[in-house]
């Protein structure tokens, strides 16, 4: 009982646990958006900067939608943990690029922010075929008129 009593206090005594979080350090890009909207709303970006800037003004935690769907929590490595909307309120709702140690446990992502810097807007793929139609929209490639077919007649 005595051994069980020092391995445990070992643990607790070296920061050591159990079950720790699998870490590794990584440079992610996307978008910085309020946690709400992150999960109510399904977005694949912020509605706009000064949304996204006001729910954080108003303590919703901010959230990294990464390029690839996932979503990070910003959180901090000091013991006690605080806060990270203030550090990343000139970043809200605009695409970052966030280097830092990446943990995952449970299916849950976080990072503690080294950096962050802003990103370029992601480029949109369109598919092959299709062309913008002046707006920035993508429209649907015409169709060819069979040979020898006149404007209005066939």
């Amino acid at each position: 009982m005595i051994a069980l009593w020092a391995l445990i206090a070992s643990f607790i005594f070296t920061g050591h646990s159990v079950s720790r979080a699998a870490e590794r350090t990584a440079t992610i890009k996307g978008y910085l958006l309020d946690s709400a909207c992150a999960f109510t709303k399904n977005l694949k970006k912020p509605v706009s900067p000064e949304c996204a800037l006001a729910c954080a003004k108003a303590g919703s935690p901010m959230v990294l939608l990464a390029d690839d769907g996932k979503l990070y929590w910003p959180i901090s490595d000091s013991i006690p943990a605080t806060g990270q909307n203030e550090k990343l309120m000139d970043y809200a709702g605009k695409r970052v690029s966030v280097s830092g140690k990446v943990y995952e446990k449970g299916g849950s992502h976080a990072i503690v922010i080294a950096k962050v810097e802003a990103a370029p807007e992601a480029k949109v793929r369109r598919a092959r075929g299709t062309s913008t139609n002046g707006a920035g929209t993508a429209s649907r490639p015409r169709e060819a008129a069979p040979r020898g077919a006149r404007e209005g007649t066939l």
